[in-house]
């Protein structure tokens, strides 16, 4: 009986398309073709942006609720913007600096892996690798100074809206009640965009962050005011 030739030939793939998109996105993955340094590049806007966001929403946070607190203590709009104001430059500068040093010290650790590695490497086919990728490897090491910058501008950009939005008015309680409202609006914009950037739900996300905000401001108030009554420290405006 004549042998089975086609027992012995290859295989191949029963969905060609399949099998062909799948090849072609195993390279671009692995050998860094214009089609992986496209992801990788998307990616990488992805977490800033979501990096910006949440920068942004401490900042709308941290300075929303320190006005507040203030006006829980203080009936006076120019006591108000001098809070936030102070809360705002510290706050930017705060994150700023923490950035700086938390990136540096990524900076240095990428900068030693990248060094040791070359160094270990003896072969010539790797030697050739690292030829042809190191250049883009150090284009895409982090910049301290950048995302100090960033993370300074996304702090002050969300500290400015309630700063901005209330600290003018003159009666107190409207004054505080347009802190709120402009806090929450914010609240709500920074947590849908984080959760649309990150791949959450827009709206569980948009509510857990300005039910968080919501939280903070009340016990900062809460707290404040109770003190100001057990101490009488509260102070109305002339």
């Amino acid at each position: 009986m004549a042998p089975n030739l086609s027992s012995d030939a290859p295989k191949f793939p029963t969905n060609p398309k399949h099998g062909k998109a799948d090849v072609e996105a195993a390279a671009a993955v692995v050998h860094g073709s214009p089609a992986g340094c496209v992801v990788n590049d998307y990616l990488a806007r992805a977490q800033w942006l979501r990096a910006a966001v949440l920068g942004a929403n401490d900042g709308l946070v941290s300075v929303a609720s320190l006005m507040i607190g203030v006006g829980a203590v203080h009936d006076g709009a120019r006591e108000m913007l001098v809070s936030g104001l102070a809360g705002l430059v510290a706050g930017a500068c705060s994150m700023a600096v923490g950035e700086f040093v938390s990136v540096y010290a990524q900076y240095d650790i990428q900068v030693a892996h990248s060094e040791r590695g070359s160094s270990d490497d003896d072969s010539s086919s790797s030697s050739s690798e690292v030829g042809r990728g190191g250049g883009g490897d150090e284009e895409r090491l982090p910049s301290p100074t950048k995302a100090a910058a960033a993370s300074a501008l996304a702090f002050a950009v969300g500290a400015a809206l309630p700063l901005l939005s209330g600290a003018f008015v003159r009666p107190w309680a409207i004054r505080v009640a347009a802190v709120c409202a402009a806090s929450s609006l914010g609240l709500a914009g920074f947590g849908a965009a984080g959760a649309y950037l990150g791949g959450a739900s827009i709206v569980r996300s948009g509510v857990r962050v300005l039910l968080g905000g919501w939280l903070a401001m009340a016990v900062t108030f809460g707290i404040l005011r109770l003190l100001s009554l057990a101490f009488k420290t509260h102070v109305a405006s002339a």
